[in-house]
This record gives C-alpha cells, structure tokens and sequence, in this order.
C-alpha cells in the first residue's frame, strides 16, 4: 500500500546537496528519456539480472508489486510488467516523474525521497535501486538503505546496479554541457554487500561487467534476499 505521509512535493524543504540533485535531473529528464528508452535492448546484463529478480520475486509467493526506487524516465516499468510484476515508481525529481507518467501512462510513479519512501512496513515484494543507489553520500545510507528493508516483505528481494569505484565522491554531469552538476559515489562491491547486510539483507547474488561504450569504469549488479 502506498502512504502520502511523508511523500514529498517538488518544493519541499531540503538540503543543498539533495536539491542539488533533484534540480539537475529535473533538467535531464528529456534526455534520460531519449538516450536510455533502449537500453535494455543494448545490455543483456541488465536484462539477465533483472530477469533474475523478476523470477525470485513471483517464485517468492509474497505478491508481485514492487517499487522501482529511483524509476528515472520510467524505462524499466514496461519490462517488470512483462515479467509478470506490478512496478511503483518514485524519483526525487518531479520532472523524470512527469516525463515517466506521460511516457508510460500505464504505470503509477510519484516524486519521492529514497530516505522517506511513500509505502507502508513490508508492503512489497521487492525492491529496485538501479543506477540510483550512487547518489547517496555515505552518512545518508544508513537510513536509506534502512527504509529498502522496511518497505520489503521477509522473504523479499532487493536488487541493484551500480557504477564500481573506491567509494569516493565524484561531480556528475559537467561534461553534458547543461550547467548542472551533482555528487555521485562509483561504490565497491564489497560496500555495497556491506550496505545491503546491515540493512538486514542477505546476499544471493552479485555480478558485474566491464565498461563498454564510452563507460570509463565497470558495472556491478548485487540481488539480495530480506531476511526474517
């Protein structure tokens, strides 16, 4: 079930950092929706892993909605349903979620804070933080990655992909030329194994690849079962 309390709207008050964030992708929202509609089709590593999670979760037997933590453009929802799921977005910004409703109608997504998500205790079957867990700064991540063990069901799962680093921030978004800019973490697998742990979660799976296409760094991908 989805709760409003605590759901945020555009002009919330937060901190520098978050607005931050949320006002560059307000501005890059458009072209997520242009340069990524075909991912999928592009990286059948993504889809691989994806397809994994979509067959634990309906094997799980706990139900078939899952949040999309971080859903962008919307580009993955048509896929979860395909598999079979029932996909609730939410972003931190209110353009990518104007953009993902107008693109894929068929699909509820609301503007969201991953610390403060908008769903009750154990509401889900399973969770997504795909390419979107690599904005949190390290303080925040205790109580994000808290809030993701909350909201899923024992016996649930969580997967996500992430840009492999040494866990230092980084400044996105300088090189696209939009006078935005914002912190981004390329993280450790070992730290995300150690955030997921913490949070109550426990590993069945990690992978990743190396860069392709431009990328300057490799892609891992981790799933997880909450425990319980």
């Amino acid at each position: 079930m989805v709760r409003p309390v605590g759901a945020l709207t555009y002009r919330d008050g937060v901190d520098r950092r978050t607005q931050e964030l949320r006002e560059a992708h307000d501005v890059l929202a458009e072209l997520y929706a242009e340069r990524l509609a075909d991912a999928l089709e592009e990286i059948p590593e993504d889809r691989a892993v994806l397809d994994l999670f979509c067959r634990l979760v309906r094997d799980a037997g706990l139900g078939t909605t899952v949040g999309d933590i971080g859903s962008g453009s919307g580009r993955l929802a048509p896929y979860l349903a395909d598999q079979g799921l029932q996909p609730h977005g939410v972003d931190l910004s209110e353009e990518m979620v104007r953009v993902a409703r107008r693109d894929h109608p068929a699909y509820p997504f609301e503007v969201a804070d991953l610390r403060r998500l908008p769903f009750d205790d154990a509401s889900l079957a399973g969770v997504l933080g795909w390419y979107s867990l690599m904005y949190l700064p390290p303080e925040d991540a205790p109580r994000a990655f808290a809030e993701l063990a909350r909201v899923v069901r024992p016996g649930g799962y969580l997967a996500t992909a992430f840009k492999v680093g040494d866990d230092s921030p980084r400044r996105g978004g300088g090189t696209l030329d939009l006078g935005i800019a914002f912190d981004i973490y390329w993280h450790s697998p070992q730290e995300m194994e150690r955030r997921v742990t913490d949070a109550g979660f426990e590993v069945v799976f990690w992978g990743g690849r190396p860069g392709r296409d431009g990328e300057p760094q490799p892609q891992g991908y981790l799933v997880a079962r909450r425990a319980g």
